[in-house]
C-alpha cells in the first residue's frame, strides 16, 4: 500500500506540472464539446486528436494525459444532447435519454444537467480510487473471463431488458430482437457468407453503430418535431432556473454509488464498455425501486444511474489497458495504440519502468473529474438555454448535426439514406409505443453475444455444456433467472394481496 501512495504522489507531481495541468483542462473541455455532438463520441474524438498530439512532439505522459482528458470529457459531454435533444452523443448515453429528456421537456433541463454532472463526477472519482487501490488485482481477475462467461454476462444483460423500459415487456423484447436482427446484417466473419444484405454492397460490412443510433434517435426525433409542427401541436418547451438540490442528492446517493460499483466492474471486462454498464445499472435501479412506474417519465434515479455507471466504466476500462496491455473498450484500444506509438509497452512492468506515465495518467484522472465538475456546473444554464431556440429552428439544427455527424465519420453517402430510413422506422416504433433504447442495446450486445458464443463452441468442439463449466457463468445465469422470475412472483403476490 505504501508503494501505491508513493506512486500516486509521484503521479500528482507529473499531473500538476503547469503544462500537463493545462492539457488536462483543454482535454476535458474539448472532450465535453466532442461528446455533446451527436455521433462523434469519445472513440472518434480521441482518434482525430491522436495524430495532432503526436505531431506536436508532446512527451508520452503529456500526450496520454491530453487524450485521456478527451476520453472522459466526451463520456461526460454525451449527456448534453441526450437530455436536451433526445439524441445520444454515443452508445453509453442512450440510457440517459430515457429520463433525462422527459425532465428537460417539463422544464427541468438545468436540474437534469447538474444532477448528471454530479453523478458523473462521483462515478468517475469512485472508479479512479478503485483503479489506484486494486487495479492490477482486478485486471488479473478480469482476464479469467472465458468466452462462455461473456455469453452468461450477455444473457444477464438481456434478462435486464425484460423490464428495463416501458410497461410492456413483450414490446421491449421485440425491440431488442429488432436490434439483434440489425446486428446480424453483413458478411459473417466466420463463414464469409453475406447475411440479409439483399444484394446491396454498401451494407456488406454491416450497419455502423453511429448510423443506427443517429437514425433511430436523431432522425426519429426530427420527424416527430416536423409532425407536431404540421399538426399544430408543437408547444414551446418550458425553461426554468432549476438546479440539483440537496434533496435530489440525498434521494439518489445510493443509486449513484451502486451504479458506480456496477459500472466499474463491468468496465474492467475487456470488450463490454459503458453501454452495457449503463443498461445494467438502469435496470438494477428500476428493479430495486418500489415506484418503478416513474422510470422513463423523468425519474431522477433513472438519470443518475446510467450517468454514474458510464463514467465509472470509463475508468474501469483503463485497468486492463494499463496493467495488462489489453484494451477494455474501443477508446482504450486507441489509447493503447498511442502508447505503442510512443514506444511505451503497457503491462505490469510499466508501473516500474515508466511510472511517470502510469501514475501520471491516474493522477490526471482525479484532476480531470474535478475539472469537469468545475467547468460544467457553471455552464448548465447556458446549455439549458438551447431549449429556448424556437423548435422550428431546432428541427433543421438536429438534421444538420445528424448528417454532418454521420458523414464526417463514415464518409459514405449511402449511410445518409440509411439514417433517413431508420429514422422513419424509429418514428413508427414511437407511434406504436415501443421504446427505442432496447433496439440500440440489442444491436450493441448482439455482436458480443454471437462472437463469444461461437468462440466458446469452437473451443468445446460444439459441446454446449461448456456454457455451464464456469463458476462465473453459473452465478450470472442464476442472477439472470432471479432478474426475470422475482418481479413476476412479486407482481402475482401483490395482485393476490390486493384481491384479498
Amino acid at each position: 500500500m505504501d508503494a501505491v501512495f508513493s506512486g500516486l504522489s509521484a503521479g500528482f507531481a507529473v499531473a500538476l506540472d503547469p503544462f500537463n495541468l493545462f492539457l488536462v483542462l483543454i482535454g476535458c473541455f474539448a472532450g465535453t464539446l466532442i461528446g455533446a455532438l451527436p455521433g462523434i463520441g469519445p472513440i472518434n474524438g480521441v482518434a482525430i486528436l491522436l495524430p495532432i498530439a503526436y505531431s506536436l512532439g508532446f512527451p508520452p505522459e503529456s500526450a496520454l494525459i491530453l487524450l485521456a482528458g478527451i476520453y472522459y470529457g466526451a463520456e461526460y459531454g454525451g449527456r448534453i444532447s441526450s437530455i436536451l435533444l433526445n439524441v445520444p452523443g454515443d452508445a453509453s448515453a442512450v440510457m440517459t435519454t430515457l429520463d433525462g429528456n422527459p425532465m428537460a421537456k417539463r422544464g427541468e433541463a438545468g436540474r437534469a444537467l447538474s444532477l448528471s454532472a454530479v453523478a458523473s463526477f462521483v462515478g468517475g472519482t469512485f472508479s479512479v480510487i478503485l483503479v489506484t487501490l486494486f487495479g492490477p488485482m482486478l485486471a488479473a481477475y478480469a482476464v479469467t473471463f472465458s468466452p462462455s462467461d461473456y455469453v452468461a454476462l450477455m444473457v444477464f444483460a438481456f434478462a435486464t431488458l425484460a423490464s428495463l423500459v416501458g410497461s410492456n415487456a413483450v414490446k421491449t423484447l421485440l425491440a431488442a430482437l429488432l436490434g439483434l436482427m440489425l446486428a446480424s446484417i453483413g458478411i459473417d466473419a466466420n463463414t464469409g457468407v453475406a447475411r440479409y444484405t439483399f444484394g446491396i454492397p454498401d451494407i456488406l460490412a454491416g450497419i455502423d453503430f453511429l448510423v443506427v443510433v443517429i437514425g433511430l434517435f436523431g432522425m426519429a426525433e426530427l420527424i416527430h418535431l416536423v409532425e407536431q409542427q404540421v399538426t399544430g401541436k408543437l408547444k414551446p418547451l418550458a425553461l426554468d432556473k432549476s438546479f440539483v438540490s440537496m434533496k435530489d442528492l440525498a434521494l439518489t446517493r445510493w443509486t449513484i454509488l451502486r451504479s458506480a460499483v456496477i459500472g466499474f466492474f463491468i468496465g474492467i471486462l475487456p470488450g463490454t464498455g459503458a453501454s452495457v454498464a449503463s443498461a445494467v445499472a438502469y435496470g438494477t435501479e428500476k428493479r430495486l425501486a418500489k415506484d418503478s412506474d416513474n422510470f422513463g417519465k423523468g425519474d431522477i434515479r433513472g438519470l443518475a444511474a446510467p450517468e454514474s455507471a458510464n463514467n465509472a466504466a470509463a475508468g474501469g476500462a483503463m485497468v486492463p489497458m494499463l496493467t495488462l496491455g489489453i484494451p477494455g473498450s474501443g477508446t482504450t484500444a486507441i489509447l493503447l495504440g498511442a502508447l505503442l506509438l510512443f514506444n511505451v509497452t503497457p503491462g505490469p512492468l510499466m508501473f516500474e519502468q515508466r511510472p511517470e506515465i502510469a501514475w501520471g495518467l491516474i493522477a490526471s484522472m482525479y484532476i480531470g473529474n474535478v475539472a469537469l465538475l468545475v467547468i460544467n456546473l457553471p455552464l448548465v444554464g447556458l446549455f439549458a438555454r438551447l431549449l429556448t431556440v424556437p423548435q422550428q429552428y431546432l428541427t433543421p439544427m438536429i438534421a444538420v448535426l445528424a448528417f454532418i455527424g454521420v458523414y464526417s465519420v463514415v464518409s459514405n453517402p449511402h449511410d445518409l439514406y440509411m439514417i433517413t430510413l431508420l429514422g422513419v422506422v424509429g418514428w413508427v416504433l414511437r407511434k406504436l409505443d415501443f421504446s427505442l433504447a432496447p433496439v440500440i442495446l440489442g444491436f450493441v450486445l448482439g455482436s458480443l453475444f454471437e462472437n463469444n458464443l461461437r468462440r466458446a463452441l469452437s473451443i468445446s468442439g460444439g459441446d454446449w455444456s461448456i456454457l455451464l463449466d464456469s463458476g462465473n457463468a453459473i452465478v450470472l445465469y442464476v442472477l439472470a433467472a432471479v432478474v426475470v422470475v422475482v418481479p413476476i412472483w412479486l407482481g402475482r403476490r401483490k395482485k393476490k394481496v390486493a384481491e384479498a
